[in-house]
């Protein structure tokens, strides 16, 4: 599989980021724009191997002033890597409040197999957002807060 180390995302990371995203490199102007926020407010942390940059995650404490994953991307080509595990780990490991949500669509099965794995329990059904494919949200609770080891 070949190591890869998890650090927090810094705003030189951005362009690298733009192309592990397949949303934000087929040409999604608000992803990149996104990708690039979240790099210059220290929101985000990045899986990186030899080869570069493997995937990235985004921790946010505006749902309910509680943490939420915004984003998980992972690489393509790093897929089924333990990559998107370990970013979710370190979310977790360094979520600053009690409860950390995510959600992903009804459509992604991956998704939803990973946060299972990860000790993730599902919470609730949104119908509106996607239109036929309502959205799922998990919840990954913790006794205390942690401070950041993500380096």
């Amino acid at each position: 599989m070949g190591e890869f180390v998890v650090r927090r995302a810094s705003e030189s990371d951005a362009d690298a980021l733009v192309g592990v995203d397949v949303v934000a490199d087929g040409g999604d102007e608000e992803r990149q724009a996104s990708i690039r926020r979240w790099c210059r407010r220290g929101l985000a942390v990045v899986a990186e191997g030899a080869s570069g940059l493997l995937g990235y995650c985004v921790v946010e404490y505006t749902f309910f002033e509680q943490g939420f994953v915004t984003m998980l991307m992972v690489a393509p080509s790093a897929r089924g890597r333990g990559v998107g595990r370990r970013l979710l780990d370190a979310a977790a490991a360094s979520c600053m409040t009690p409860k950390l949500f995510t959600s992903t669509n009804v459509s992604n099965q991956s998704m939803q197999r990973l946060l299972q794995r990860a000790g993730w329990s599902p919470v609730g059904l949104l119908h509106g957002l996607d239109e036929g494919d309502p959205e799922l949200f998990y919840l990954r609770q913790w006794q205390t807060t942690a401070t950041d080891p993500v380096t």
